[in-house]
């Protein structure tokens, strides 16, 4: 009797910590499953603050652009071009599908707006023009919160790839399909880009 009562007992504390090691395992699935959803969450949210960022800077082009043609006729072409990638661009709203078109347009613009800025210099009349320099310094403050934004996205990208990538909530990113996010990486032309407000202190 005593032999069988000490192997219940024996029998109990092995389901008992079987049921422990099971239960911490659950728990900590459940931790990475929540910390990896909370990372997702982050980039979405900077995504949509690169997206408040960027519809700013799609307002404000129209207005320089119809300062910009009243005196640029030699630039018609460079402005349409600017005028169609703003409404593709506007038109696409940033997630996990649509963030490289959507920084690949972002770059276009950024490259075709560099290029009518430097073709201001050839234009004393709108360089001088009091609307256009406000334009082009509201411009100026945009692209600065634009690129904090980015630095803000590229940093909660970095912590979710890491979970993404990292076993072993790799594991759980894989069995609840959360995939990589591409950084937001500025193109050579952007890089290189000179500030708008430049032009307009000479």
């Amino acid at each position: 009797m005593w032999y069988m009562n000490e192997r219940v007992f024996a029998m109990l504390m092995l389901m008992a910590i079987i049921a422990v090691v099971v239960v911490v395992i659950l728990l900590a699935l459940y931790s990475l499953y929540v910390q990896l959803i909370q990372k997702k969450n982050k980039v979405k949210e900077a995504m949509g603050g690169i997206d408040v960022q960027l519809n700013k800077r799609y307002d404000l082009i129209p207005n320089i652009l119809t300062i910009a043609n009243k005196f640029m006729e030699h630039e018609r072409g460079l402005m349409e071009d600017i005028t169609k990638l703003r409404t593709q661009a506007a038109a696409i709203r940033s997630d996990a599908n649509t963030i490289g078109q959507k920084m690949n347009l972002d770059n276009q613009i950024v490259s075709k707006m560099g290029q009518l800025m430097v073709n201001v210099e050839n234009y004393p009349q709108l360089k001088s023009d009091q609307t256009m320099i406000q334009a082009m310094q509201t411009y100026s403050e945009v692209e600065e919160h634009i690129a904090a934004a980015r630095r803000f996205y590229n940093s909660a990208v970095n912590d979710l790839n890491n979970a993404v990538e990292i076993f072993p909530s790799s594991m759980v990113a894989a069995m609840i399909g959360i995939r990589p996010y591409p950084f937001y990486e500025a193109s050579e032309a952007a890089r290189q880009r000179v500030n708008a407000a430049d032009f307009f202190k000479k």
